[in-house]
C-alpha cells in the first residue's frame, strides 16, 4: 500500500506547537488533502493560523464531529485539560496517535475511555525540518490498517521504527528523542576545544557546525557502517588517531559516557511515565 493510499479520510489534530505543526506540514507535503483536517488549538500561534487559513484547514470549528484519527499533540502536562475535548471526539473506529512524552498508552486510556485503538509514538526535534526518528509502539486493538495510516503520517516527517513491547519507548526516547541534544553538545564541546587549540571562537563554531552536520550527511548517504566509516579517517599512528585513543579510553571515554547518559535518560523516562 502506498504511503498517500494509507492515509486517513479525516483526521483532527489536538494541539500544534512546533511539533505539531511540523506534522501537519508533512501531512500536506504527503498529499493528504487539507480539507480532510481539522485543527484544534485554543492558543494557535501566528505561523499555525496562516498555515491553516493558506490551505483553507479549519481551525478550532464548532463540532468537529468524529475522526478516523485523533492526533494528540499538546504539551504532555496539558492533557488532562484537553481529555475531555478529545474523548467526546473519539468514535469505536477512530485511532487515536499520541506523541505527548512520558504519556503511556494507560495514561491515555485513563483520560480517553472512548479510545480503543491507540498508538504511542516518540518523534524528535529534527521532525520539524522533515528529518526525524520515530519510535512507536501500538495496542492490541490497533488493527494492520490503522497501522500502516499512523505509519504514514508518522513517516511524513522522518523514518519510522515500530517496536513490540511499550516500555522499549523509553529507550527509544533516551536515544533519538532525546539523542539531537547529545549531538549539538558535541558541537559545542568541539568549538570550544577548537578555540582553547587557539582559534578564534566563531571560527572554531563554524567548523564544528559543519564538520557534524557533514558527517552526518556522510553516514547518511554511505552504506558502510558508522565504525568502518570512522577507520576510514583514522590514519594508524596519525592525529585522529591520536585523539581517539583520549574518547575511546575505558572507562573515562565517550563509549562509557555515551551509556551512562543513555541509562539516565531512559530511566528518567521511566519516571516520568510511570
Amino acid at each position: 500500500m502506498s504511503r498517500s493510499s494509507a492515509l486517513p479520510s479525516s483526521l483532527i489534530l489536538v494541539g500544534a506547537g512546533k511539533m505539531g505543526g511540523a506534522m501537519l506540514e508533512g501531512w500536506l507535503n504527503v498529499g493528504l488533502s487539507p480539507d480532510r483536517v481539522t485543527v484544534l488549538d485554543p492558543h494557535p500561534s501566528a505561523e499555525l493560523s496562516a498555515l491553516c487559513d493558506r490551505n483553507r484547514i479549519d481551525l478550532n470549528p464548532t463540532g468537529p464531529g468524529t475522526p478516523e484519527v485523533l492526533v494528540l499533540a499538546v504539551k504532555p502536562q496539558l492533557l488532562d485539560a484537553a481529555a475531555a475535548t478529545a474523548n467526546a471526539l473519539v468514535g469505536g473506529e477512530t485511532l487515536v496517535v499520541s506523541i505527548l512524552a512520558g504519556k503511556t498508552i494507560a495514561d491515555l486510556q485513563a483520560r480517553l475511555p472512548r479510545a480503543r485503538a491507540i498508538v504511542r509514538a516518540m518523534p524528535n526535534l529534527p521532525a520539524s525540518i522533515g528529518r526525524g526518528a520515530t519510535g512507536a509502539c501500538a495496542n492490541e486493538a490497533v488493527t494492520a490498517r490503522q497501522r500502516e495510516t499512523a505509519d504514514a503520517l508518522l513517516s511524513a516527517v522522518g523514518i519510522v521504527e515500530w517496536v513490540d513491547r511499550e516500555d522499549l519507548i523509553d529507550a527509544v526516547t533516551a536515544v533519538s528523542g532525546s539523542g539531537p541534544a547529545y549531538v549539538f553538545h558535541l558541537v559545542e564541546c568541539l568549538a570550544e576545544a577548537g578555540a582553547a587549540a587557539g582559534l578564534p571562537e566563531e571560527l572554531a563554531t563554524r567548523l564544528a557546525r559543519a564538520t557534524v552536520s557533514g558527517a552526518g550527511a556522510l553516514l547518511e548517504h554511505s552504506e558502510l557502517a558508522p565504525g568502518r566509516l570512522r577507520e576510514n579517517v583514522t590514519s594508524p599512528g596519525g592525529t585522529t588517531a591520536a585523539a581517539l585513543e583520549v574518547l575511546m579510553r575505558r572507562p573515562s571515554g565517550m563509549p562509557d559516557q555515551i551509556k551512562e547518559a543513555v541509562a539516565a535518560a531512559k530511566r528518567r523516562a521511566g519516571e516520568l511515565s510511570g
